[in-house]
Order: structure tokens, then C-alpha cells, then sequence
């Protein structure tokens, strides 16, 4: 009898292992694996899109960090400031206005105008763009006047401090000036009874012009307020031409002195 137990005990467990279950028992196998698999695809196609989620927006990212041209801005700048010269000869260009004329002559003015800029916004540190003015110096009011028109390509730097924009910059182009004298009255010299001789001067002169400036933009959302400080420099070799030999490019910028230009942009 003790030698029929361990036989025994060795059948009953080869009947355990080689069990088939009831059809139904393997069904309910069969449906809990596939929930088991399912629940297993369903997490793996989730990583699946969130992997490619991140990585379109890291090349979405990478796409708008790599761009060129990140905007564009323009528009209307008002100025105002005071310009001089070095002599009334220089000023008015007529080598008729000598002896006592030239004493009463002005040499210097304040002046004021209306310009425009419109510029293209480069690796969100620089604008590249041209621009255009004009400006208006009244020297006496019997209609002596300056009025000079310039414009030129302008670029300048920038960095961004929040809403605050400061900038430096340079615009290279070239102009005219209209220089009109009209004497008054009491300056006339009277040549005869009741006739009096006007020396009225008219001259117009080009220039090529160097003006730096620096100033700061103050951000509002797409609009932009702009205030900044300029120094017109001309340039240039002498004119043989000219039936004066002594004036050249350099000085055809006359007269010249700081500007101060406060404007409203529109960018995007």
C-alpha cells in the first residue's frame, strides 16, 4: 500500500497538467487576452501620438526660429529741430549777398517736417527698409526760407527689453536743398523816386548724406511709438564744375544740425 502512494500522487499531477478546459472556460480565456492586448495597442498608439505631437511642434519650433523675415512695420514720424551754418554766404549760396545785405542775413533756424519709414523686421534683431522727409526752416517772414527733402536706405539694430525696443542705426541716401532769400522792405536800397531794387536769391543744391540716429520703440500690442535723435553728415569729393571751386558735396548740406522725431508705427 505505501509502495502504491508515490504513484499515485505522480498520476494525479500529469492529469493536471495535460487539463483542456470546456469550451466555454476558453472562450472567457480567450476574450480577457484580447481585452489585455487591446489595452495594450490603445497605450501604445497614445505614446505613438504624443511622441508625434512634440515632434511637430519641436519642428514647427525649430521652423520659426530658422526664419528670416519675422515682420514688417511702417509709418508717419513728425520732427523738429535746429539747424545752422557757418556764414550767410554758405547758407544762401548767392555771392551777391555781400557787404551790409550779408550782415543782416540769418545763419541758423529752427525747422520742422513730416516723414516716413517702412522696413522689414530681420532675425528679430535688425530693420532693413528706406525711408523719406521733409523739412521746412522759415527764416524771416518776408518769405526767406530752407526747405531741404532727403531719404535713402536706413538699417539699424535693436534689442528687445520687454515692450521697449532701443536702437541705433544709419540711413545712407541724398537730397535736395531750396535755398529763398526775399528781402524785406527796409533792406531794399532805393535807386530812384519811389523804386526800390530787391535782391532776391533762389538756389537749389544736391546732396549725399550720411544720418545716424539713435532712439527707442515703445510697443502697444501691433502699434508702436517711436522716438529718436539724428545728425545729418554729408559727403562727398569737390565739384570742379561749379563756378565756385571752394564749395563741393561736403558742404551742399547746409544747414545742418540735430532733429528730433517722434512717430507712430504699424507692424505685424
Amino acid at each position: 500500500m505505501f509502495a502504491l502512494l508515490p504513484l499515485c500522487l505522480l498520476a494525479q499531477r500529469r492529469s493536471r497538467d495535460t487539463y483542456t478546459p470546456a469550451p466555454d472556460e476558453q472562450t472567457g480565456q480567450t476574450e480577457q487576452a484580447s481585452y489585455d492586448n487591446s489595452d495594450y495597442n490603445y497605450n501604445d498608439n497614445s505614446n505613438n501620438s504624443n511622441n508625434g505631437n512634440s515632434c511637430n511642434n519641436n519642428n514647427k519650433a525649430n521652423k520659426e526660429h530658422k526664419k528670416i523675415v519675422t515682420g514688417f512695420s511702417g509709418g508717419m514720424m513728425i520732427h523738429g529741430g535746429y539747424l545752422f551754418s557757418k556764414s550767410p554766404d554758405e547758407l544762401f549760396r548767392n555771392g551777391s549777398l555781400t557787404g551790409e545785405i550779408a550782415t543782416t542775413l540769418p545763419r541758423d533756424g529752427f525747422t520742422m517736417g513730416l516723414g516716413g519709414t517702412l522696413r522689414m523686421h530681420l532675425v528679430e534683431h535688425i530693420h532693413l527698409g528706406g525711408e523719406g522727409h521733409m523739412s521746412f526752416m522759415p527764416l524771416a517772414a518776408s518769405g526767406t526760407s530752407i526747405r531741404t527733402g532727403w531719404g535713402g536706405a536706413m538699417c539699424d539694430f535693436y534689442a528687445s527689453l520687454g515692450n521697449v525696443r532701443p536702437l541705433i542705426g544709419l540711413v545712407v541716401g541724398g537730397g535736395s536743398t531750396r535755398r529763398l532769400y526775399v528781402p524785406d522792405e527796409d533792406s531794399a536800397p532805393v535807386t530812384g523816386e519811389d523804386k526800390l531794387e530787391y535782391n532776391a536769391s533762389f538756389t537749389k543744391t544736391p546732396f549725399f548724406l550720411l544720418d545716424p540716429y539713435a532712439g527707442l520703440e515703445i510697443a502697444f500690442g501691433k502699434l508702436a511709438l517711436l522716438i529718436r535723435v539724428d545728425y545729418m553728415l554729408p559727403f562727398g569729393k569737390g565739384n570742379k564744375g561749379l563756378a565756385d571751386t571752394e564749395v563741393n558735396w561736403s558742404n551742399f548740406l547746409s544747414p545742418s544740425g540735430p532733429r528730433l522725431y517722434i512717430g507712430c508705427l504699424f507692424g505685424h
